[in-house]
C-alpha cells in the first residue's frame, strides 16, 4: 500500500497514526540479566514498549524525548516470580474463608495484591493455582489496562487427585464434600487426566499445574506421599504438549519428584525432600527447580503459634518448612537449573524479594540469584525472546534500586523505580 492510499484511509476513517515517544534512561550501574558483570554509566533508549538500544555512556536526550535520570541507581530487568497466588494471603482464618468468601472477594484481593507485586519490582508472575478463574480474569484486565499489575501467566485450576493437595473439598463435612471431577481439576485415571488438561485450555489457562505429592497447607495427613501415578502425569504432559502448555509440578516428596521429572514436567515447585537421584534426573532432563524458600520458612515459624494452623497442618509445616533452604543449597551445588519463585500468597504479597537473601545465604552468588529471576525465569516461561534481560528488541520492563545488590542482595527488597512495557508505575 503506497503512502497516498494510506493517507486517504487515515483521513476517511478519522484515524490518527500511532506515535510513540522516545524515552532515555541514564543508568548509573546496569545489570542486564545476561552478562556476568555489571556495566557503569549506560543509557537505555526506549521506543514505545520496547528497548531500542543500550548505549555506553550517558547520551544526550533530544528536546522532545522523555528523560529519566537513574544515574544514582542500579538498573535491572523487571523481576519474574514463577510461583505466586495473587487471589489470597494465608492467615489463621484461611480454611474458614473457603466457605465464607465468594469469588468476588478473592478477585478484589487479587487486584490489590497484583499492584503490590508490581510496585515491588515484579513485572511478570506465574500464578499457580486458581479458583473460579480469578487470575485469568485479572490477567485479562491488566492486559487491557483496566487495573495495574504484573504480566500474569495463570495455570487456572490445579490438577490433583481425589483427596489430594488441590482437592478443594478436603476435610469438609459430608454435605459439602463431593467428587469434583476433571472440570474442577480432580483426576483419578489417565482419561480424567486428559479431560482435566483440556478443561484448562477451555478456561483460558496459560500453563498446567499439577500436585504430584501431598502438600503442607492442605487439611490432609500427608505432605510428601505421591498422589498421581506416573502414567497419569505422563498423560497430562503429553496432552499439555499438544496444547502448547508447559507443566509445573508441586512436589515435596522424593518419589513424587522423580515420577514427575521422568514424565517430562518442566518444573518442580518446592522440592523440599529432593534426593540425590532426583537432582541427577533434573540435571539430565533440564528440569527447572522453583524453590519457594520463604514459604517454607514462613510456615515453619507459624507452626510454633498455637491454633494458627489446623492440627493436621501444623506438624507438616514444622517438618517440611525448614528443609527447603538446605535442599536449595544442595540442588544449586548439584547443577540443577533454578528459576526464582516464592509461593507468595502463603507469605505476604509485595515481600517476594526476601527470597533473594535466603538463596544467597544458601550458597548462590548474587548475580546468579538475580539471573534466576530474570533470564532463567524467562526461559522457563518460554518468553526469553521478549523478557528477562535488557537488550535491543526486548520489552521495556525495568526496575531500579538505590545501591548495589551484588554487594547487598537485600537491597532488592526496596525497589525505587518500576517500568513495565515502557510505562512508569513507580518513581524515586
Amino acid at each position: 500500500m503506497n503512502k497516498l492510499y494510506l493517507s486517504l484511509i487515515i483521513i476517511f476513517f478519522n484515524f490518527s497514526p500511532i506515535t510513540y515517544a522516545t524515552t532515555v534512561i541514564h543508568a548509573g550501574l546496569l545489570i542486564d540479566g545476561e552478562s556476568s558483570v555489571p556495566s557503569s554509566e549506560m543509557s537505555i533508549v526506549i521506543e514505545g514498549s520496547k528497548i531500542e538500544s543500550i548505549e555506553v555512556g550517558f547520551i544526550t536526550p533530544d528536546s522532545d524525548d522523555k528523560y529519566i535520570d537513574l544515574s544514582g541507581y542500579t538498573v535491572l530487568p523487571g523481576l519474574i516470580d514463577m510461583h505466586v497466588h495473587l487471589g489470597s494471603e494465608y492467615n489463621k482464618n484461611s480454611f474458614q474463608e473457603k466457605i465464607t468468601l465468594n469469588s468476588g472477594d478473592y478477585a478484589i484481593r487479587a487486584v490489590a495484591n497484583a499492584e503490590k507485586t508490581l510496585k515491588a519490582g515484579f513485572t511478570t508472575v506465574r500464578n499457580l493455582g486458581d479458583s473460579d478463574g480469578v487470575t485469568i480474569s485479572l490477567r485479562n484486565a491488566i492486559k487491557k489496562g483496566i487495573v495495574s499489575g504484573p504480566r500474569i501467566f495463570s495455570s487456572g485450576t490445579t490438577i490433583a487427585s481425589s483427596g489430594g493437595h488441590g482437592d478443594s473439598t478436603n476435610s469438609l463435612n459430608k454435605s459439602l464434600t463431593s467428587d469434583p471431577g476433571p472440570a474442577r481439576g480432580i483426576v483419578n485415571n489417565v482419561d480424567d487426566a486428559s479431560k482435566a488438561v483440556r478443561y484448562r485450555y477451555k478456561e483460558g489457562a496459560d500453563l498446567i499445574k499439577i500436585t504430584a505429592t501431598g502438600g503442607v497447607l492442605s487439611n490432609a495427613k500427608h505432605s510428601q506421599n505421591p498422589q498421581l501415578t506416573e502414567e497419569e502425569i505422563t498423560r497430562i504432559v503429553n496432552i499439555a504438549n499438544d496444547y502448547g502448555f508447559k507443566v509445573a509440578a508441586h512436589a515435596h516428596g522424593a518419589e513424587g519428584i522423580k515420577r514427575a521429572v521422568r514424565s517430562g514436567v518442566h518444573s518442580i515447585e518446592h522440592g523440599s525432600l529432593m534426593d540425590v537421584e532426583g537432582m541427577k534426573l533434573m540435571r539430565e532432563r533440564g528440569t527447572y527447580y522453583v524453590p519457594t524458600i520463604i514459604a517454607g520458612l514462613w510456615v515453619s515459624e507459624k507452626a510454633k503459634e498455637k491454633d494458627f494452623f489446623p492440627e493436621l497442618v501444623r506438624p507438616k509445616a514444622a517438618e517440611i518448612g525448614p528443609k527447603i533452604k538446605d535442599t536449595f543449597g544442595r540442588a544449586y551445588q548439584a547443577g540443577v537449573k533454578i528459576a526464582f519463585g516464592t509461593d507468595t500468597g502463603v507469605s505476604e504479597h509485595g515481600k517476594n524479594a526476601a527470597e533473594f537473601r535466603h538463596m544467597v545465604e544458601a550458597g548462590m552468588p548474587p548475580m546468579k540469584a538475580i539471573q534466576s529471576a530474570t533470564l532463567e525465569a524467562a526461559k522457563l516461561l518460554g518468553e526469553q525472546h521478549n523478557l528477562g534481560s535488557l537488550i535491543r528488541g526486548k520489552t521495556a520492563d525495568i526496575i531500579a534500586v538505590s545501591g548495589n545488590p551484588l554487594e547487598d542482595i537485600s537491597i532488592l527488597e526496596e525497589v525505587d523505580f518500576v517500568m513495565k512495557e515502557g510505562e512508569v508505575y513507580k518513581s524515586p
